[in-house]
């Protein structure tokens, strides 16, 4: 298991995710606020719900590599969380505008914001990783 490069892969995808609760992804200036406003994660039940998924599931698909098409099918549905984490960030930093905040006007993305991206890449890897298993499993059962 630990020897598998997804593994590696895996594992970082997760832990770039669990950045999440960390960091901020959004910051704006609201009229009359001394200190700028942080959007983060934690402030829809939303985005948290997604966030959670999206840093357990490579964990799960570590634990899979019995399973390879199992596990396979497990990073694509976490790459698809991904992107719907993105969508759902940029749909509430979108929505911040409609409430009477400027907030798409006069705030700025932080490095919250990058996280899911180097997950998705990590994905990528691991998905690569997987494949070159199934290859060299399939080679390895021709020989037999």
């Amino acid at each position: 298991m630990i020897q598998r490069i997804q593994t590696l892969w895996l594992f970082l995808a997760a832990l770039v995710n669990a950045g999440l609760f960390l960091l901020d992804l959004y910051q704006y200036n609201t009229a009359g606020a001394a200190e700028p406003v942080h959007f983060e994660a934690m402030s829809s039940p939303l985005l948290m719900i997604l966030a959670a998924a999206i840093t357990a599931l490579p964990l799960i698909a570590i634990f899979l590599f019995k399973n390879r098409s199992t596990q396979k099918t497990m990073v694509w549905f976490s790459m698809v969380l991904t992107i719907g984490f993105v969508a759902a960030t940029l749909m509430l930093i979108g929505n911040l505008t409609d409430t009477g905040h400027s907030a798409s006007t006069n705030g700025t993305y932080r490095a919250g914001f990058i996280l899911p991206v180097l997950s998705f890449i990590f994905h990528i890897a691991a998905l690569r990783g997987i494949r070159k298993d199934q290859k060299l499993v399939k080679s390895v059962d021709r020989l037999r």
